[in-house]
């Protein structure tokens, strides 16, 4: 699944269970003000997560779902400076739901 162009996947039905506002929620947002890149994306500073700073869904390339790009002479370097995939609050559920994926690419590079 590919993000929109505003960033998010799926519906917002979908990835969250809860308003991420809510008590229960908090553990779903962090934003890191006192960091020297802050902000790092083109999205407006208040909304962004900055929870998985390094996107954890990297390692699955082409498939993470993302607003990414190959470059490079050759091509074969992922640069993901345009994507907010893991920034958005509401994309907290889809990062999570990919963690077996992660866990199978981990498991394939120890062999």
């Amino acid at each position: 699944m590919a993000a929109g162009e505003d960033g998010t996947v799926g519906s917002a039905e979908r990835v969250a269970d809860a308003p991420a506002d809510t008590p229960a929620e908090h553990f779903k947002f962090f934003n890191h003000t006192a960091c020297e890149f802050y902000p790092c994306h083109d999205m407006p500073a208040e909304e962004l997560n900055c929870l998985f700073c390094f996107c954890p869904l990297f390692c699955l390339g082409s498939e993470c779902g993302g607003n990414f790009r190959y470059v490079g002479e050759a091509g074969d370097i992922k640069d993901c400076s345009a994507c907010t995939v893991p920034h958005r609050r509401e994309n907290y559920g889809y990062i999570m739901e990919q963690f077996a994926r992660v866990q199978e690419v981990a498991a394939e590079r120890r062999r």
